[in-house]
């Protein structure tokens, strides 16, 4: 196996691992569960706060690991860190995030648990996701510049 193609597995083992402990996280935090969502949307009607405290244990480790990360010369499996470089808010994105965010109301899902869940055997989340990469591939059509 050549140094390139030994780096690039060790790269997709690290992604899966990544992948398999965010998956987890959401499974033990309940994040999987729409009803858990929902009741977070709806203030007046017995109000969740679990994904509150899920969602400020994730900004605590971000903004940690961020900053560690950010002190290291390259990344551990690419030459470069890939950092975005727009900070313009374009109609697209405001776009995006509003069906984004409608989505998530009603469906209590976003892409990340609604895999996991699918995943678990959820037919409403299998829906989801079925529902989700069709969006994606009429996004993509409607969008392509080639």
């Amino acid at each position: 196996m050549t140094a390139a193609a030994r780096s690039r597995m060790v790269a997709l083992v690290g992604a899966a691992l990544s992948g398999a402990l965010f998956g987890g996280g959401l499974v033990v935090s309940g994040m999987t569960q729409p009803a858990r969502i929902i009741g977070f949307l709806d203030p007046l009607g017995g109000w969740d706060p679990s994904l509150a405290f899920v969602m400020a244990g994730a900004v605590t480790v971000y903004t940690v690991a961020f900053a560690r990360i950010r002190r290291r010369a390259r990344p551990w499996f690419d030459v470069r860190f890939h950092v975005p470089s727009r900070a313009d808010v374009d109609p697209p994105l405001v776009i995006g995030a509003a069906v984004f965010g409608i989505g998530w109301g009603l469906g209590g899902l976003c892409p990340g648990p609604g895999i996991v869940a699918a995943a678990g055997g959820s037919p409403a989340a299998l829906g989801f996701v079925l529902a989700m990469l069709a969006g994606m591939f009429v996004q993509h059509r409607l969008t392509r510049t080639h």
